[in-house]
């Protein structure tokens, strides 16, 4: 029996459609029912892993229904129901052709871009005399279109966006205003736990009639970068690299192993080992974001854990 979950295809009552996302499958339903179950796969630089991360798929799940909770009475969400450690339902919506990026600080690919001399990202200017990982005057904004599976994600300018007839003007102010609310709620949910909500990403759809939501993940160690508050300041002032809880370092792992992602470069192999230490950072890290003990799920049989849960449910 598998310890990973890294591919399902389930035939569940009423069932429409199933799509197989980088890390998420979606399954719709009747009713306008949205099932998305959490694998443990593992993506960076757009690329899949060719290894599942035992419980990555429960802690990202996990983290993101407890978040969406925890800001609902900000902004509303998609989520009506968490019938399995892996699995999120609710409303099935239109998704908005555009991931929402917001920055409070210059790090990963803001800073890569700082080093190549560019002061424009998404056209947002970025401030002379920053080092990486300081703070910007105030949080800025840097969408980018998003990709089918396998596809690399493009920065795009809000002018772009609305140019383009991406979004609409109405609706995108909107998205913008959300994300500026989720991230500061965000930033102080992190500041409780002693983090420094440093970067995330959310993404919106709209219902059948016509309301905004929040969709997919929030706050999890995919969409987003955490530091330890602890200690920032003084590894800012060393020049020192900050510690801290995200995939970033997964992507710096890669990057020394000769990986970005780039044609005609090849995965590095994972060992078992290494496996087990990027499945203890997401642990640590749901542990520090919620303050609560990860507790884990059944594994000896994960699919048929997760029909067995959803099954009934579903009656």
């Amino acid at each position: 029996m598998s310890k990973t979950i890294t591919s399902t295809n389930f035939k569940f009552p009423g069932q429409k459609d199933l799509y197989h996302g980088k890390v998420r499958e979606v399954y719709t339903l009747a009713n306008d029912t949205l099932l998305m179950v959490a694998t443990d796969r593992l993506s960076a630089f757009d690329v899949v892993m060719p290894k599942g991360i035992p419980y990555k798929g429960q802690i990202l799940n996990q983290i993101a229904t407890k978040m969406m909770k925890d800001t609902e009475d900000l902004v509303p969400n998609w989520l009506t129901a968490v019938p399995d450690p892996n699995v999120a339902i609710g409303e099935a919506c239109e998704p908005f052709k555009v991931e929402m990026v917001i920055r409070g600080y210059m790090s990963g690919h803001a800073a890569r871009t700082y080093k190549k001399g560019e002061r424009m990202l998404c056209g947002v200017k970025m401030p002379e005399g920053m080092k990486e990982n300081d703070p910007f005057p105030e949080p800025i904004i840097t969408p980018a279109t998003k990709a089918e599976m396998g596809d690399h994600d493009e920065d795009i300018s809000r002018e772009d966006i609305i140019r383009k007839g991406i979004v609409s003007e109405s609706d995108y102010l909107q998205l913008e205003d959300y994300t500026r609310k989720l991230f500061q709620r965000g930033s102080e949910i992190a500041s409780k736990r002693g983090l420094i909500l440093v970067d995330t990403k959310y993404e919106f759809g709209k219902t059948k009639d016509g309301k905004i939501v929040l969709i997919d993940e929030i706050h999890t160690p995919d969409s987003s970068r955490y530091f330890y508050a602890e200690g920032y300041s003084e590894r800012q002032k060393k020049g020192e690299s900050q510690k801290q809880l995200s995939k970033e370092f997964v992507r710096q792992w890669l990057i020394e192993n000769g990986f970005q992602g780039l044609e005609g470069q090849e995965v590095p192999f994972m060992s078992d080992a290494y496996i087990e230490s990027v499945s203890e950072r997401y642990i640590e890290l749901y542990e520090n974001i919620t303050g609560e003990t990860f507790v884990k799920a059944d594994v000896s049989d994960i699919q048929n854990r997760i029909e067995k849960n959803v099954l009934a449910y579903l009656k």
